[in-house]
């Protein structure tokens, strides 16, 4: 597998620091070296990122601004690893950056779709969001649902049709329920929370995703945000609940949806290294990502 690995030094949150340090904590931890071992390898180093100003604009949405070069930054780094013909797999920062891979994505297809492996829906009316963190909301802007979105995702949403999307492991439906914002399940391809995935057992889960999404040759993009994980497997996020999946269902889901030849990419998101100070954490996703690429 040639892979190019991109850093991704960002927060959607209202401060700085926390997730946006991961990727430099993670390469400090070996994830370049690491991955190396196990694939083909060029690294195309870290997103250069604004600082969000923690502030909500017009959509509701914190740090529009700097979500708005986020997706832009992102496109670009997308669009040039594929031109390389290479796997971008882009890694750190919250689930945001998806918008930008998604943007890529579609400029070489125009309909891809999107595996979400997450402990959340991310479909929240930003409005709704008690945090305006655009990670509370990409799906949402995705499939064209958030009005007035900051540019330039007012140019380029829709990103998403519903038919195209797939959710394995989302775990907050009581949440929502309480808030009175509506689920994604029902409204989407394919939706199994985490019990229901542990039901069917991660394998069979990941190849009725990768085949709901990947008829024909149509593209798909892996999305995986770590707290889909059980909290004693993985404490470094910053919004635990119950439930959850474990490191080895996630590599089940995971493996062979990057190793499909429809698989556009890869994002991996969500680790506060303020969290984790062993770094045990840092070093488990450094093994994850590994054998992702590694197969």
């Amino acid at each position: 597998m040639k892979i190019e690995l991109v850093g991704v030094p960002y927060t959607s949150a209202a401060t700085p620091g926390g997730i946006a340090t991961a990727i430099r904590v993670l390469r400090e931890a070996g994830l370049a070296e690491s991955l190396r071992r196990g694939a083909d390898v060029r690294d195309g180093g870290d997103l250069e990122l604004l600082e969000g100003a923690g502030l909500r604009g017009p959509s509701g949405l914190l740090n529009e601004r700097a979500l708005g070069h986020l997706v832009t930054a992102t496109r670009h780094a997308v669009a040039g690893a594929r031109h390389r013909g290479r796997l971008p797999l882009l890694v750190g920062g919250d689930c945001p950056v998806l918008l930008g891979a998604l943007a890529a994505a579609r400029d070489d297809d125009r309909d891809p779709g999107l595996l979400s492996v997450d402990g959340h829906e991310d479909a929240w009316p930003p409005g709704r969001s008690a945090t305006g963190e655009a990670s509370d909301s990409e799906v949402a802007i995705a499939l064209g649902r958030v009005p007035g979105a900051p540019a330039p995702l007012d140019d380029l949403v829709p990103l998403l049709t519903p038919e195209r999307v797939a959710m394995l492991g989302p775990r907050d439906r009581r949440e929502l329920d309480e808030a009175g914002v509506e689920s994604l399940d029902g409204a989407i391809a394919l939706f199994r929370d985490d019990v229901a995935v542990r039901a069917s057992g991660a394998a069979a889960s990941a190849r009725e995703a990768v085949a709901t999404l990947a008829g024909g040759s149509s593209s798909f993009w892996l999305h995986i945000d770590l707290d889909v994980l059980r909290t004693d497997d993985f404490p470094a996020a910053d919004y635990l609940q119950p439930g959850g999946l474990t490191w080895e269902e996630l590599v089940e889901i995971a493996a062979p949806a990057i190793a499909d030849p429809r698989c556009s990419g890869c994002s991996v998101v969500i680790y506060n290294p303020d969290l984790d100070p062993e770094r045990t954490s840092a070093a488990r996703i450094v093994r994850f990502v590994s054998q992702l690429v590694g197969g």
